[in-house]
């Protein structure tokens, strides 16, 4: 697998400061970026979610969700949802590290952890959260093609928000703001 990717993405997010809101209004949430090979191509674990689901209908987001109060820490939260949502064993994930935290319009504050995980892989996602699973390539994500940026007023200002297209999926949001933080700070590492 990239090797010299996961080991560049390892010691780019250890030797930085993460900016992280423990203190804050919204509704904590955490979400796990998953690092997956498929034929030598780094691919990152993506879903559609369902219909079925409370939030974000349709979207396509990182598995993850809300943090539960049995939940020990954040990364609790994202290896628990991502196995709840996608059959993605904690036991399976090696973390490299962790992204600043994002807030989202629907009021939720979501911690970010990146891992890899083993290849091949059987996802099971769950019937009533998933719609689809998508790996989505690294270099897909690097064309300039694959971005375009969008601005949109909200209470009098205009925000810009990044937008990724791939196999006829809108990638938006906070997924896409996740994203593009995760893609800057690997920009340099090889593939």
């Amino acid at each position: 697998m990239g090797l010299d990717f996961i080991n560049s993405t390892k010691r780019i997010l250890e030797n930085r400061r993460t900016a992280t809101a423990e203190k804050h209004r919204m509704s904590p949430a955490a979400v796990l970026l998953a690092l997956y090979e498929v034929e030598g191509d780094l691919r990152i674990v993506l879903q559609k979610r369902s219909q079925l689901v409370e939030h974000h209908k349709g979207e396509i987001s990182f598995p993850g969700g809300m943090v539960d109060r049995d939940d020990e820490s954040r990364l609790h939260t994202a290896l628990r949802e991502a196995d709840e949502e996608m059959g993605i064993s904690p036991d399976d994930v090696s973390v490299l590290g962790r992204l600043d935290d994002t807030p989202t319009i629907s009021d939720f504050m979501i911690s970010t952890f990146v891992g890899t995980i083993p290849s091949p892989y059987t996802f099971t996602p769950s019937e009533a959260e998933v719609d689809e699973v998508l790996l989505v390539p690294v270099t897909h994500l690097r064309k300039p093609t694959s971005f375009r940026d969008d601005v949109r007023l909200e209470a009098g200002e205009f925000h810009r928000m990044p937008i990724y297209v791939y196999d006829g999926h809108v990638i938006f949001g906070a997924t896409a703001r996740i994203l593009e933080q995760f893609l800057s700070l690997t920009k340099d590492a090889p593939l």
